[in-house]
């Protein structure tokens, strides 16, 4: 049983140094600029939206909760602290995406490629939202970083990786994944 232990905390201790080393080199990364920076809207409990969504009325939307909110702060601070470079940062129009970018970045700007195509009713927009997201980025010159607040079904289908709530993704112009950054909430 002491081996077992002994096993089990080595291996704790392992993955997290991995961990902190893997965030750390993302860090540098994002500290050079010229990267796709996608972030999925921090924690919104439950999945997708309610029957009578509305764009325009976030009472009929999914949206942060208190630990969402803390998640989004989070994000912003670590921004902050490690001086990453933004050159402008684009929100889906749903609710959960606007409170995260302006609760960790205060400016930003809606922008409809980054909205979510999850439900039957927005599926069709995928292929035409897909097309315009590579086209901004192939305009964008910055030399700075370009973040993009968004949601789950966006950045699986542009990354091939599937975030969690709040997750920092970093791409480069290719969308090519480069490193990813898990914020708690």
């Amino acid at each position: 049983m002491r081996i077992l232990y002994l096993t089990l905390l080595i291996i704790i201790s392992f993955t997290t140094s991995i961990k902190a080393n893997e965030k750390d080199q993302t860090i540098d990364i994002l500290k050079r600029g010229g990267n796709l920076i996608f972030i999925r809207h921090a924690y919104a409990p439950g999945g997708g939206d309610p029957e009578n969504f509305n764009i325009n009325n976030c009472n009929t939307q999914r949206n942060l909760n208190y630990d969402g909110k803390k998640q989004s702060v989070k994000i912003g601070k670590l921004f902050l602290s490690n001086e990453i470079p933004i050159d402008e940062v684009l929100s889906s129009n749903w609710c959960r995406c606007k409170d995260t970018a302006k609760l960790a970045f205060k400016n930003y700007k809606t922008i409809n490629f980054l909205n979510s195509f999850f439900s039957a009713k927005f599926a069709h927009n995928r292929k035409q939202q897909m097309k315009d997201l590579k086209n901004y980025v192939k305009n964008w010159d910055g030399n700075k970083n370009l973040v993009l607040v968004t949601h789950y079904v966006v950045i699986t289908e542009a990354l091939g990786y599937a975030p969690s709530s709040g997750e920092i993704v970093v791409s480069d112009k290719n969308f090519n994944k480069i490193g990813s950054i898990e914020i708690e909430y």
